[in-house]
């Protein structure tokens, strides 16, 4: 079956950096676009980073634009999304997710999702 299994999150000071990894299995992982989610206390799921099946392309969120970025090892089945210079914004649970076409932000394109993994920023 499909799964996509986040890790990495933890909690971290403002200025601080984490490196979330999602390892996928089920599918043929290099015929998917990937992308990174997150849902922060009270808010809507909102996009984050994507990157394009063979990687070469990537798309930040404007909020996350320097700050973030999102890539790929289709050798081993992972998308991995470095987060710098942290802010307390930043806290939210963040979804690891598979979509057919590249580029997509909007939540309900995507066909599969991992758990999530708890991004907490605070001093």
């Amino acid at each position: 079956q499909v799964q996509l299994v986040e890790s990495g999150g933890g909690l971290v000071q403002p200025g601080g950096s984490l490196r979330l990894s999602c390892a996928a299995s089920g599918f043929t992982f290099g015929s998917y676009a990937m992308g990174w989610f997150r849902q922060g206390p009270g808010k809507e799921r909102e996009f984050v980073a994507s990157v394009s099946r063979s990687g070469r392309a990537t798309l930040n969120a404007d909020s996350v634009k320097d700050r973030f970025t999102i890539s790929r090892d289709n050798t081993k089945n992972t998308v991995h999304l470095q987060m710098n210079s942290l802010k307390p914004e930043d806290t939210a649970v963040y979804y690891c997710a598979a979509a057919t076409i590249y580029g997509r932000r909007q939540y309900d394109e995507y066909d599969y999702w991992g758990q999530g993994t708890q991004v907490t920023v605070s001093s």
